[in-house]
């Protein structure tokens, strides 16, 4: 076996200095949830790996279910700290906060299998981590449900016993994220859109950046619908 992890790993290391030769960047990769318990590695990682090379661009593979959007804030503030630019490459899924982190990259690379979406940051209840957008849909669906007067009994013990505290954790949680995406894609994925080129009324004309603010806020309200 150890033969095996030999080989696998010098293969994956040469595969890693074709990338960081036609990227020009550091390459790293991040996989599994995000959540607070890799902040102090992640700030030591990114450290030694700005430190140890020259580039000025980092490159990071990420394959992840998602997780919390606070440590996401901290990952993109760690890495803008040590490079100029970062790219994002998803060979296979960035969900959640994973699409949240991707958001804030100057370029995506995507294959037809690749995955993004919807923003649903996780937040720990004291229990187990639960998505926060989708518990909010829930429980505007059954206010809503409860004005047209058809709740359930079930629905109304079920919002009853609801933790006021809990649900506007999940709400700054919800903002946080819109706010994050509308920031990052302004400053960094769109800062090379300069010129229109799609829209016949406009192509050839200068972006704004109040355009650019616009279509950031859309971009986050479509990736923040559940039902889409």
């Amino acid at each position: 076996m150890a033969a095996i992890d030999d080989v696998t790993r010098s293969w994956l290391e040469s595969q890693l200095e074709t990338l960081e030769a036609l990227l020009e960047a550091d390459v790293a990769f991040f996989y599994g949830a995000i959540n607070s318990s890799y902040d102090a590695k992640f700030v030591d990682f990114i450290e030694r790996l700005a430190t140890d090379t020259h580039h000025s661009r980092l490159a990071m593979l990420v394959n992840t279910p998602g997780g919390s959007a606070e440590t996401v804030e901290k990952m993109v503030r760690v890495m803008r700290h040590h490079y100029g630019e970062v790219f994002f490459i998803v060979p296979d899924f960035a969900m959640s906060a994973g699409t949240i982190l991707c958001m804030s990259g100057d370029r995506i690379y995507m294959d037809y299998t690749s995955s993004l979406g919807p923003i649903d940051p996780q937040v720990w209840n004291g229990q187990e981590w639960v998505p926060a957008l989708g518990y909010l849909d829930r429980v505007e669906e059954l206010v809503e449900k409860s004005r047209r007067n058809e709740l359930t009994e079930a629905e109304f013990l079920l919002l009853q016993g609801l933790d006021l505290a809990t649900l506007s954790r999940y709400e700054q949680q919800r903002q946080l994220t819109v706010t994050l995406l509308k920031e990052w894609l302004c400053k960094y994925k769109f800062k090379d859109w300069l010129v229109h080129g799609t829209d016949p009324a406009k192509v050839g004309n200068p972006v704004t950046d109040e355009e650019r603010r616009r279509r950031a806020e859309d971009v986050a309200v479509l990736l923040g619908d559940n039902k889409l």
